[in-house]
């Protein structure tokens, strides 16, 4: 069994497109039934409000301190990337906001098997659809479309619920080396970081399958006996 973690953040523009790359290249390995992804949370600006009250260009410029036009020229970059995997990014109504509750709602949907498609719809929400996904309201409501009983969710967002395993996610990136997302960890041996071509992420999964087949001996200074087809050794 292959294991991949993968660490991103609801509000990270490459996150968006190396999901869909990675899940492409996932789609067509022939053994994908033999791996097993999990999703961990990270937030790229923890200080994010939630909501926003000046222009994308401006907000993101304070953020990275850099002018408007330079924020601008980023934005354009990020479509120009998105369009290559299908995804339509909407940078006049994007609503660049906390997405610390939204880690929350994830992890909560993990438990019923849901938190790749609740990841899945938050990117969109966030980077296509302009929502603020800082809002409660707005979670909910997102959330009841994947078929997701959310009965008791108003009452977790309103807590701390979930917070903790947040937190562990994020403070667990630091301790396996993430610097920056998405950032994939193999079998808990090897980091991919970045959004990845999809022709590398389908080398990366041939070889961690190569490898776990692979059967290597270990050197011994001592000569174990052995049997074979004609016989035991002595």
């Amino acid at each position: 069994m292959i294991k991949i973690e993968v660490w991103s953040d609801f509000a990270c523009p490459f996150c968006y497109i190396g999901k869909k790359r990675f899940d492409a290249a996932l789609s067509k390995f022939e053994h994908k039934d033999q791996v097993e992804v999990s999703f961990k949370a990270y937030q790229l600006n923890p200080n994010a409000p939630k909501l926003m009250t000046e222009s994308a260009e401006a907000t993101f410029a304070k953020g990275h301190r850099i002018t408007v036009e330079q924020a601008k020229q980023k934005f354009d970059m990020f479509v120009t990337n998105a369009k290559t995997v299908g995804l339509d990014y909407n940078y006049d109504i994007i609503q660049m906001t906390n997405s610390f509750d939204a880690h929350r709602v994830a992890k909560w949907a993990r438990q019923f098997g849901k938190e790749e498609e609740v990841t899945n719809r938050f990117m969109k929400a966030y980077f296509t659809d302009g929502l603020n996904i800082a809002d409660h309201e707005t979670l909910i409501k997102l959330t009841k479309e994947l078929d997701i009983n959310t009965t008791d969710l108003d009452n977790i967002l309103v807590s701390d619920a979930y917070k903790d395993i947040v937190n562990s996610e994020i403070t667990e990136a630091r301790e396996v080396g993430v610097r920056g997302v998405p950032f994939f960890v193999l079998n808990r041996k090897y980091g991919v970081s970045g959004a990845q071509p999809e022709e590398y992420f389908t080398e990366v999964l041939n070889t961690l399958w190569k490898e776990e087949k692979e059967v290597k001996p270990l050197k011994s200074t001592v000569k174990g006996h052995t049997c074979d087809d004609e016989g035991c050794s002595i």
